[in-house]
C-alpha cells in the first residue's frame, strides 16, 4: 500500500517508493506503477500532476479529478510549485549555485532552457581507497529544480561534474559500486523530498514533505549527516 502524505477531495501526495513508474510509457509497459496502485487503493481515477524517474523517491503530486488536473498544470507551468531534492554526489561540491544549462528532452532534439539551483548541506571523506584516490569525498547537495525536464537533477549535476551516487545513467560505476558494497544501497541516492505550492482549491500556500526513506536515513546516519536534514 503506498503512503499517503496528503489527500482531501481535489488532490492527494504518495511518498513514491524508489523503483516504481509513476506510469506506463512506451519506453516502460510496466502493469504495476504509482497511477495504477493509488487508482486501486483509493477507488477511483487519478491524474499525475508531474513526474519523478524511476529511481527516485519521494513526494508525488496526483489530482482527483480533470478539473483540479487543469490547475496543478497551470501552477505547474507557471513555475508556481517550488521542489526540492535532496541527493548525494561524488566529490565535494560548491556551497551554492545555479546551473542554467539547455537539455534535450530526447537524444535528437533541440536543447531548451533548464535550471537548477542547490546548497551544498554536508560534505564527508570516506578513508576508502578509490581510483587514484586513498579517500573517497561526496556532498549532500539540496537541489532546486526552475525548470522540468527529463533527468534534469541527474544531468545538470552531471555536468557540474559531481553526478548522483547510484545513478547508473549519468552517474560513474566506481562510486556506485563503492556504495552497494561497503553501505549495501543499490539504489539512486535522489528523494523528492519537499513541494510547495499555493493548493488548487482553494489556493492557500500548501508544503508536503516526504520523510528520507530508512535507508537513506541509516546511511546519512553512518556518514554523520544525522540532523543535516532540514526540518
Amino acid at each position: 500500500m503506498l503512503r499517503i502524505l496528503y489527500h482531501n477531495d481535489h488532490i492527494v501526495a504518495i511518498d513514491k517508493p524508489d523503483g516504481l513508474l509513476v506510469h506506463r510509457s512506451a519506453e516502460a509497459p510496466d502493469r504495476t506503477t504509482c497511477m495504477t496502485l493509488l487508482r486501486d487503493q483509493l477507488g477511483q481515477l487519478v491524474y499525475p500532476a508531474h513526474r519523478i524517474d524511476r529511481g527516485t523517491s519521494g513526494v508525488l503530486l496526483f489530482s482527483l479529478n480533470p478539473a483540479t488536473a487543469r490547475l496543478l498544470a497551470e501552477r505547474f507551468s507557471g513555475r508556481e510549485v517550488e521542489k526540492q531534492y535532496l541527493t548525494l554526489v561524488r566529490g565535494w561540491s560548491p556551497d551554492d549555485g545555479e546551473i542554467d544549462y539547455p537539455l534535450a528532452e530526447e537524444p535528437g532534439m533541440t536543447a531548451v532552457e533548464a535550471v537548477t539551483g542547490f546548497r551544498t548541506l554536508a560534505r564527508c571523506e570516506l578513508p576508502i581507497p578509490i581510483g587514484n584516490f586513498q579517500t573517497a569525498r561526496y556532498s549532500l547537495v539540496l537541489a532546486e529544480p526552475v525548470t522540468g525536464r527529463r533527468h534534469q537533477i541527474r544531468r545538470h549535476m552531471a555536468h557540474l561534474r559531481h553526478p548522483i551516487v547510484g545513478d547508473t545513467v549519468h552517474g560513474e560505476g566506481r562510486h556506485n559500486r563503492l556504495f552497494r558494497e561497503n553501505f549495501g544501497v543499490h539504489r539512486m541516492i535522489l528523494h523528492a523530498w519537499r513541494l510547495s505550492l499555493p493548493h488548487p482549491v482553494p489556493g492557500e500556500p500548501l508544503a508536503i514533505t516526504a520523510p528520507l526513506p530508512q535507508e537513506l536515513e541509516i546511511l546519512f546516519s553512518k556518514l554523520g549527516w544525522e540532523d543535516v536534514v532540514p526540518a
